[in-house]
C-alpha cells in the first residue's frame, strides 16, 4: 500500500489548487468532495435516506439533490448536520479505503475537507494542512460560491478550528498570501513525500511552507 497523505484545511482555503498541482505531477489523488457526490447520484440508497430525513425539498424537480437548499439547512442546524453525516460518511469512508488500499505508486493523497472532524484522518499516513486565514476564506467562500457573509461564518465555524488542524498537521502549506507560489511549494512536497516513500518512514520531522 502507498504512503498515504491526508490533504485537508478549512473551506476555501486553496486546497483544490494543491491537488490539481500534485495530481499534474503524477501523484494518484482522490477528491471526497467528488466521492460525496458520487454516493448521492440517483437512484443511490443514500439519497433516497436523504430524501425521507429532510423532506422533498432536499431534492430538485430532476430526482438530483438540492444541495444550496441542503447547504444553507446543515450549516443552519447542527443535528440537521449530523444527521446528513451520520448518512453519508460511512459510505465515503468506505469509498476512500477501498481506493487507498488499491493504490501502488510511492504515496498518494486523499484530499478531505472533514478529514479530522470526521475521523477520517485514521486513513491517512500523514496529514498536510493547506493553511489560511479565517478572513480570506470568508471572501474566497463570498466571491467563489456567492454565499452571504453569514453563511460564509456558519460554515467556516462548521468545521474544525485553524488551531485545531494545525495541532494536527505533519505538513502546512500556507496560502494567504500569494497563490502563484502554490506550484513550486508543493513540487518540494512531492519531492519530500517521495523520500519518506522510499525510506518507509513516514514520522519524518513536518515541513512548514513557505518556509
Amino acid at each position: 500500500m502507498s504512503l498515504t497523505i491526508g490533504l485537508t484545511g478549512g473551506v476555501a482555503s486553496g486546497k483544490s489548487r494543491v491537488m490539481e498541482c500534485f495530481a499534474r505531477l503524477g501523484v494518484p489523488v482522490l477528491d471526497a468532495a467528488q466521492v460525496s457526490r458520487d454516493i448521492v447520484a440517483p437512484p443511490s440508497p443514500a439519497l433516497r435516506s436523504i430524501a425521507h430525513r429532510f423532506g422533498p425539498e432536499a431534492l430538485l424537480m430532476d430526482g438530483t439533490l438540492n444541495r444550496r437548499w441542503l447547504r444553507e439547512k446543515v450549516f443552519a442546524d447542527a443535528q440537521a448536520r449530523r444527521d446528513l453525516e451520520a448518512i453519508t460518511h460511512p459510505l465515503i469512508g468506505a469509498r476512500l479505503r477501498e481506493w487507498r488500499d488499491a493504490q501502488t505508486a510511492p504515496y498518494c493523497i486523499l484530499a478531505v475537507p472533514i478529514l479530522i472532524e470526521a475521523g477520517f484522518d485514521r486513513l491517512v499516513d500523514r496529514i498536510l494542512v493547506v493553511d489560511a486565514h479565517e478572513e480570506h476564506q470568508s471572501t474566497r467562500l463570498i466571491q467563489r460560491d456567492g454565499v452571504t457573509d453569514t453563511l460564509a461564518r456558519q460554515m467556516i465555524a462548521a468545521q474544525a478550528s485553524r488551531e485545531h488542524r494545525l495541532a494536527a498537521a505533519h505538513d502546512v502549506l500556507d496560502n494567504s498570501g500569494d497563490e502563484t507560489r502554490i506550484p513550486t511549494l508543493v513540487t518540494e512536497l512531492h519531492n519530500f513525500y517521495l523520500k519518506l516513500a522510499a525510506s518507509g518512514d513516514s514520522s519524518a520531522p513536518g515541513l512548514r511552507l513557505p518556509r
